[in-house]
Parts: C-alpha cells; structure tokens; sequence
C-alpha cells in the first residue's frame, strides 16, 4: 500500500478588483513607488553614515526608521511584483508564513522606534544641556540591540502558530500579501491562540502610540514654560518631522484596522487599497519628509547635487 502524499498548504494572494487583466500596467505605479522608497531610505543611510556631523541620536534613530522601511518595503517586493508581473496568485504557507514574520517584524520595529524619537525630542527640548550626554552613541546603539531583540522575540511565535493550524488544499487571502489576522480566518482547526497572541502583538503598536502621546504632552508642557514665542516656535517645529512620521504610519493602520473591525459591508476593494497605502505610503513618504524638513540632511543632500553638477 502505497503512502498518501502529504499535500503542500498554499494559499491565494488577491489583487485589485476589476483590473486582473491590467496588471502589467498596475504594476508601473507600483514598481516607481517601490524603486523612489529605496532609494529614498537608502540616500537617507548614506548621509548619515558619511557625514560625521550627522552621527547624532537623533539621525541614529532616523537610520533605524530607515532600515525598518527598507525592510517592510523588501519583505514584500518579490511576492506583489510577481503577482502583479507574473501572475503568480499561489503562495506556500512556508513564504506565507515568512513574510508575514517580516511585514509584522518590522512594523513593530517602526512603531517602536517612532515611540524613541519621541523620547529624543523630549530630552532634546527639556533638557539640551544634558542631551548629548544622556544619549551617547554607545546608548543608542545598545537600546536599538534591545529594541531589535524584542520585536524578535515578540513576533517570532506567530508563524509556528499558524503552522499548528489546519488549512484547506487553496485559501484565498484578502490582500496581495500575507498578514497574521488574515491567514488565521482560513484555519479550519481551532484558532483561539492565534488570534489572542495576534492581538497582544498589534497591542505594542498601540503602546508605542500612547507613549508617543503622552511624550507630546510632555513636550508641550515644557514649550509652554518657555518665555518667548519665538523660541516656543523654533521648539516645536524640531518636532514637525517625526510628527508628521507618526501620521504617516499610524494614520493608514488604524484607518486599515478600523475597516476591517467596524466596516464589514465595505467593498473589499476598499479594504485592499488601505492595505497597500499601509505598506507603500510610509517608507515612500519618510524619506521625503525627512529630507525636506530637517535643515541639515536638506543642505547635504543639496551640496552633493550641486557638486556632482559643477
């Protein structure tokens, strides 16, 4: 008697409805945005690894940032592009289950260092005397080991998790990658586990965001004892950058999750195009931020072109 095959569990990435036969030409804007997130983080790396009067904290964490887009942009290229290029809608649970590692990995990590540089604006503006002491190099370089090794051991159960649950042969998903949330809705078996540590993870995320918060209050408090407007002014607009950081992120997410909690008769194209600005926007528009309103990596990024011009 011959042994049954253990049959492969693959799932169903799903693209934009209505356009399957447009894909070649979805793609375009897709790939643009993707090669401009690249090569925006990666200028970002450059200056201030060259630049020796960048090695502050705070582009220490705007390195870190840069990295966790680089890599939610790069856990997520080769799957979208061959969906879209090659119309490859199947997916094994095992680069399922890896991407979805990564895409949650470093969404954490995001977040996480987001909650940091709040933290850096706070000691920045409370106590500037004492900034570049309470934050050395060799403290921001142990606190991102930290940082790092805990969004590791955070999110690392979550693909033996849904490797414990039973699928169908095909599972159609409800976006073009793979998230924790979505797979666990296809298991057949119990799932309890699943959703509770899921949900335990995302909770850090919303951690992050209430200390972001309460650091903001903490800042403005500190603005407001200020005597002069113009120096109250001069305070809060070092914080404009990473402000506008912390709506790029969160603002898609929660809007994403809102969706997909509250707004079940909503078109599921809805549901997609919220997906993708979630995992586009951010590591597209930070660069561009960054490079736009912080005066020194401006004048450097700047400098470069017009020498390389002249």
């Amino acid at each position: 008697m011959q042994p049954k095959k253990k049959i492969k569990k693959r799932f169903l990435l799903i693209v934009i409805p209505g356009l399957q036969k447009s894909h070649i030409w979805v793609s375009i804007p897709f790939s643009f945005v993707y090669v401009l997130s690249f090569l925006g983080n990666v200028i970002v790396l450059f200056f201030i690894k060259t630049e020796e009067s960048l090695h502050k904290p705070m582009y220490f964490f705007l390195s870190m940032l840069s990295i966790s887009d680089l890599g939610l942009s790069l856990s997520s290229l080769p799957i979208t592009l061959g969906l879209f290029l090659l119309g490859t809608h199947e997916i094994h649970a095992a680069a399922c289950f890896a991407q979805e590692f990564f895409i949650h990995l470093f969404t954490v990590t995001e977040a996480s260092v987001l909650s940091l540089m709040a933290f850096d604006r706070y000691v920045a503006i409370h106590s500037p005397l004492k900034y570049s002491t309470l934050l050395t190099s060799s403290k921001v370089t142990k606190i991102g080991v930290s940082l790092t090794s805990k969004n590791v051991l955070l999110i690392l159960p979550l693909p033996f998790l849904l490797q414990r649950l039973k699928y169908r042969h095909q599972n159609l998903l409800s976006h073009s990658y793979c998230l924790h949330q979505d797979v666990t809705k296809l298991a057949c078996s119990d799932n309890r586990i699943n959703v509770v540590y899921g949900m335990c993870a995302a909770l850090s995320t919303i951690l992050d965001l209430v200390f972001i918060i309460f650091s903001y209050i903490m800042i403005l408090k500190t603005v407001l004892g200020i005597g002069s407007p113009r120096e109250q002014f001069k305070a809060l607009n070092t914080c404009l950058s990473h402000i506008c950081a912390v709506l790029i992120f969160y603002v898609p997410m929660l809007s994403a999750a809102m969706l997909h909690c509250f707004a079940k008769n909503v078109s599921p194209l809805t549901h997609i195009i919220m997906a993708d600005v979630f995992l586009l926007v951010p590591p597209l528009m930070n660069p561009i931020v960054y490079c736009v309103k912080t005066r020194q990596i401006r004048e450097k990024v700047l400098r470069k072109l017009c020498s390389k011009r002249s």
